[in-house]
């Protein structure tokens, strides 16, 4: 990060992270970069915190005014016991990674699954009314599904591995069809013909998983032969920024969206939450050297 060329003084405004391990975060050269950007007297620090000290970190946040913070691992669902309201996206994901400050009552949001749905619409790439298929039931997989299915999208088909996220699916699968509109599937990834049925009838497959993500970047979760020149595929890995997946489809014709969008948009909604403005996504990815 370059040197600062706007000064802190008594007025300047303070945002920040709560996590641990959290200081290899890039959240701090993207906002204070936007900052920069937008001559905004403000900045974005990181602080190692862990649930033990999370109530006492949120109150005084709180006590001093702090306009808004991200929240990351091991805090996305326990900080949500502390907070006043919590956003319908929350409720769904069981998780925040945003907490707005109004006059001292602390808001929870979730900006994940808004930063994949912007991804896409960035590429030119309407999903609303369609189908898309799912793979994963992690974090990042379960805001994506909660938010397409906010958002207006018609069905999704969400396959995971019989393994230790396979209750949570069946669970959040089934509060989201109880929630939304939205038509929802749920499949084991090892059925390969329901998979490949799924894809064919989809407009979008996105990858929520770590498969392809270092040190996996051997692993893609789809054959080939399943992709068509029509439909579009999405990453949400973004290290390395073209996956297994990625070069797959893009070898089967298809048009690709990585994961890096998605990590920019999803800081880019925090950012628009607590200032109001929009974040200078380019410039920002520009600092990050991206």
């Amino acid at each position: 990060m370059p040197e600062r060329k706007i000064p802190i003084t008594g007025h300047t405004e303070m945002f920040g992270l709560i996590a641990t391990p959290i200081r290899h975060s890039m959240s701090p050269t993207l906002h204070n970069a936007a900052f920069e950007k937008l001559g905004m007297d403000k900045v974005y620090l990181v602080f190692e915190v862990g649930k033990e000290g999370l109530e006492k970190t949120v109150e005084g946040l709180r006590a001093m005014g702090v306009r808004g913070y991200n929240v990351s691992m091991p805090n996305k669902a326990a900080v949500m016991q502390y907070l006043d309201k919590i956003s319908t996206a929350s409720e769904l994901c069981g998780s925040v990674n945003t907490v707005i400050n109004d006059d001292g009552v602390l808001t929870g949001t979730i900006t994940d699954g808004v930063g994949w749905m912007q991804s896409v619409a960035s590429e030119g790439c309407d999903v609303i009314g369609k189908k898309i298929t799912l793979l994963g039931a992690g974090g990042a997989a379960t805001a994506i599904l909660v938010q397409a299915a906010l958002d207006g999208v018609a069905e999704i088909s969400l396959f995971n591995r019989d393994d230790e996220f396979w209750q949570r699916a069946v669970e959040k699968t089934e509060l989201v069809r109880s929630k939304t509109n939205c038509r929802v599937n749920l499949y084991h990834l090892e059925d390969r013909e329901q998979l490949r049925k799924e894809i064919s009838e989809s407009y979008l497959l996105v990858n929520a998983t770590s498969a392809g993500m270092k040190p996996q970047e051997d692993i893609c979760l789809v054959d080939e032969d399943m992709l068509r020149p029509e439909l579009i595929v999405s990453d949400v890995v973004y290290n390395p920024m073209v996956t297994k997946l990625l070069a797959t489809a893009e070898k089967a014709g298809c048009k690709t969206i990585g994961g890096l969008s998605m990590m920019m948009y999803q800081g880019a909604e925090s950012f628009r939450l607590w200032t109001g403005e929009e974040m200078p996504v380019d410039y920002c990815r520009e600092k990050l050297g991206l």
